[in-house]
């Protein structure tokens, strides 16, 4: 079948990306899909770091990729195998699939599944093929979900049922932001009942652990450069928000558990600095390869501190996204806080123009949009 979707045709574009134009948004064509797969129609998809850190270089993948990770939509076709979905059926898309069976399986989340990044990592299904093509050419997908497009092959590995009440952009956004900033807290940190939680960087990612930290009763502080975004955090439930300087001048202000959720090395610096003797320092975010931190060895003995790297939040998504539904069906968790843009795909260079400049938490991608961009 024929599909419209944006293909990055190249990594390493300079921004403006408006200007560099890595994107081309067209025609392609899918595959039906094959055994152990699944047809979605995409309705709604987040644009987040990880995706920008493929369009400027930070993370080396296969060209031309259709990029979008974190994605929802309504199953239309099941391959041969899949018995336990019905078609109609909605769904969240998640980065890193889970065979189940893998040494990295058997960890309960700590570690990705083998079988799973070793295919995200060739820019293929689970099952090794390609099911995008464009002019008689394979296109690449991205983690499996390939989001940025109206229609995507997936495997049955990569998704998550949810109840029909769960609407399109809420589907989207446990996808990537709340099983990553929510998994961060619940799966690494593990804050005791009431215990502070900080978290450093406040984009899509690090405001959804803020939100459910909030959401489990944690005393909550926030960090950000940007202080529209302390505002927010404020808004949100956080106890304090603080610019980086103001947090680390306090030398009061610790917390057993930090969570650094902005993939820098100075972010990195600054939430080990700001976690409580004893404490956990959690670290969600994806640095460039060639960022490096300085920490003082001797506080890791002195301290007794623990520093935990958390992949999409340490994440089972099967038995984590229902926890995270549970928590937004009760009101607790307002994840519509997060969506700060709602865009049409062919924005999706402006889209990473705009993340990169930091000032965005979660731009949704809405596939019933008329094709000019909204915000």
């Amino acid at each position: 079948m024929q599909i419209t979707g944006a293909v990055l045709e190249t990594t390493g574009a300079g921004a403006p990306f408006t200007r560099s134009h890595p994107f081309t948004v067209g025609p392609l064509e899918l595959d039906p899909p094959g055994p152990g797969e699944l047809l979605v129609r995409i309705e709604a998809a987040g644009v987040c770091h990880s995706d920008l850190s493929v369009v400027d270089g930070n993370r080396v993948r296969p060209m031309p990729m259709l990029l979008g990770h974190e994605a929802s939509g309504i199953v239309e076709q099941l391959g041969d195998g899949v018995t336990d979905l019905a078609v109609g059926t909605r769904v969240v898309m998640t980065f890193l699939p889970r065979c189940g069976d893998c040494d990295g399986c058997r960890t309960d989340g700590r570690l990705p599944c083998e079988v799973g990044s070793a295919a995200n990592g060739a820019g293929t299904l689970v099952g090794g093929g390609m099911r995008l093509h464009r002019d008689g050419e394979p296109v690449h997908h991205h983690l499996g979900v390939s989001g940025f497009a109206t229609h995507a092959v997936v495997h049955r590995t990569s998704v998550v049922p949810v109840e029909a009440d769960v609407p399109p952009d809420i589907a989207a956004l446990l996808g990537c932001a709340v099983l990553t900033g929510g998994g961060a807290v619940v799966n690494a940190g593990r804050p005791a009942p009431g215990e502070r939680v900080i978290v450093v960087g406040l984009g899509g990612v690090g405001m959804a652990a803020l939100l459910v930290a909030v959401a489990l009763g944690h005393e909550v502080v926030g960090v950000d450069a940007v202080p529209g975004k302390l505002d927010l955090a404020r808004e949100l439930g956080a106890a304090d928000a603080r610019s980086p300087q103001d947090a680390m001048a306090d030398a009061a202000l610790r917390a057993p558990v930090v969570i650094e959720a902005a993939g820098s090395a100075r972010a990195f610096e600054t939430a080990f600095a700001l976690t409580a003797p004893g404490g956990t320092t959690v670290t969600v975010g994806l640095p460039a390869l060639d960022a490096r931190a300085s920490l003082a060895p001797l506080t890791f003995t002195a301290e007794a501190r623990t520093v935990i790297g958390s992949y999409l939040g340490s994440a089972v998504p099967s038995r984590d996204i229902p926890r995270y539904v549970d928590l937004w069906r009760s009101g607790r968790l307002p994840l519509e806080r997060l969506v700060s843009s709602r865009i049409a795909l062919d924005g999706i260079e402006a889209a990473m123009d705009r993340l990169a400049d930091g000032g965005e938490l979660r731009q949704l991608i809405e596939f019933e949009a008329s094709g000019t961009e909204t915000t």
